[in-house]
């Protein structure tokens, strides 16, 4: 029997929750519904799906505290449904874990396309690739594994994926566009500023001093390029 990938839908609205399972399922996948976040939490630990789709407005926790908790043990690609359109709130979401922000209303199609740029971010990849070492940063990414100093870095699939490419990249100077482009795919090349965002979380993460970056250094204007050692 093939494999379904399994997707996680956490939300209170039993319209959203239908729409979603029926758009779903029509797609080949397989779902798993939640409508609190404490029940969200146990479906995530029990079912181990492939994405999350979490709402943030739920009657007991938040969006964002849901996030938080999954994050101490899981990496798994969450994409965060909500009503609210401002940055801050966007901002609020991705600074909690989330990979990726969606607005109500949405399309079937949208959504359908940011849950396959999740899986491709998440997915393993070839054993054989090589490990790059700079300082104290070591990046396995066949394994998809970081250190620092000998200490595992967890990271999200967007972080990872960010610095996989200034990995591809490195010692040379990355346009905001281009990384969006690699990472986010064509079409979410004006996301800068959740571009931002997942930088400062993983410079927050690669770095002693994240105010005077060693490894992640911004080109004023351009974009950013992973220093290597001289």
């Amino acid at each position: 029997m093939s494999h379904k990938t399994k997707i996680l839908v956490v939300d209170d609205e039993h319209a959203v929750r239908r729409f979603l399972r029926t758009a779903l399922k029509t797609q080949g996948y397989d779902v798993v519904e939640a409508h609190t976040g404490e029940q969200g939490i146990i479906e995530a630990i029990n079912a181990q799906p492939e994405v999350i789709i979490l709402d943030i407005g739920l009657p007991d926790l938040t969006g964002h505290e849901v996030t938080k908790r999954i994050r101490e043990w899981s990496n798994v690609p969450i994409i965060i449904l909500s009503v609210r359109d401002q940055d801050a709130d966007k901002v609020e979401a991705l600074d909690a874990g989330a990979d990726d922000y969606v607005t109500k209303p949405f399309s079937a199609v949208e959504l359908m396309a940011r849950i396959r740029v999740s899986l491709r971010h998440a997915a393993p990849k070839e054993a054989d690739d090589p490990i790059f070492n700079t300082g104290d940063l070591t990046v396995d990414l066949g394994a998809r594994v970081v250190h620092l100093a000998d200490e595992e870095v967890q990271l999200t699939p967007t972080e990872y994926d960010l610095l996989r490419v200034m990995v591809r990249y490195a010692g040379k100077v990355i346009t905001h566009q281009q990384l969006l482009r690699e990472v986010r795919g064509v079409g979410y090349q004006t996301e800068t500023h959740l571009l931002r965002v997942h930088m400062s979380n993983l410079r927050h993460k690669l770095e002693k001093d994240p105010t005077n970056p060693r490894y992640i250094v911004t080109e004023s204007g351009v974009g950013y390029r992973l220093k290597t050692d001289e």
